[in-house]
């Protein structure tokens, strides 16, 4: 059986590959793809495709371990030809990091997703799922220090009406993504601590991402971010659903 978590990070990714396929482009800071490259307007019609029918694949009973796969495999391409040549160039830069971070997620999300579908056997599938929990896990913490590396730009994207203030709520959500990645890493609390984490990137996108939508529907980067965010939200998902199956 498909789980939930399962069906909206595929959406997730359907999502971001019908926004390549609207505006002909990748999407932007999480695909940054150079604007010199040969073919490039090709290219991202490509990967937007196979990012949508991936991830209506994993919808479906029959194509579910496909478009996991290739889900996986799609972030992946990101991670090592995109992300990790800036990080090799900017070791300095934390923001390369958490690019790199974004899409190991995602990956290890992908992972997790195909261990729950295919047809493995239960050392294999255990092995693949724990791999993408410590992935995950460490992703998080990464997640959480970008929020205090740049405190001020994480405060501008809280409401501004939401008590007791902007800052305080950068300074707890970066908490919050650090305490579930150490829980994810060390076992402790884990299937709770990514219940929490899914909970809280749903509401980023409630109170976050889905305002700037609305408030400018015409933007690309808008768009993109909200496919992102239902993305790593169905990762949390399926990482706190794999904490249950173990159990």
């Amino acid at each position: 059986m498909i789980s939930l978590g399962v069906r909206v990070y595929g959406l997730g990714a359907l999502a971001l590959g019908l926004v390549g396929l609207a505006w002909g482009d990748f999407a932007l800071v999480w695909q940054p793809v150079p604007q010199g490259l040969p073919g490039r307007t090709a290219l991202a019609y490509a990967v937007a495709a196979a990012l949508a029918l991936a991830g209506a694949a994993l919808n479906l009973k029959r194509t579910a371990a496909a478009g996991a796969a290739v889900l996986a495999a799609l972030y992946g391409l990101g991670v090592i030809l995109l992300h990790a040549p800036l990080v090799a160039a900017h070791p300095l830069t934390f923001g390369t990091w958490q690019g790199v971070a974004e899409q190991l997620a995602l990956v290890a999300g992908g992972a997790v997703a195909w261990a729950s579908v295919a047809s493995l056997g239960a050392a294999p599938a255990g092995r693949v799922r724990r791999i993408g929990q410590l992935t995950f896990g460490a992703c998080l913490v990464v997640f959480g220090l970008a929020h205090f590396f740049y405190l001020k730009f994480t405060a501008s994207m809280v409401p501004h009406w939401l008590p007791p203030g902007q800052a305080f709520w950068a300074y707890a959500t970066g908490a919050a993504h650090i305490a579930a990645g150490l829980a994810i890493l060390s076992g402790v609390q884990a299937r709770l601590a990514a219940i929490l984490l899914t909970v809280m990137f749903a509401v980023f996108g409630a109170l976050v991402h889905a305002p700037l939508l609305l408030a400018d529907h015409t933007s690309h980067l808008n768009w993109a971010g909200n496919a992102i965010n239902l993305a790593l939200t169905g990762a949390a998902w399926v990482i706190a659903d794999s904490f249950a199956r173990r159990g």
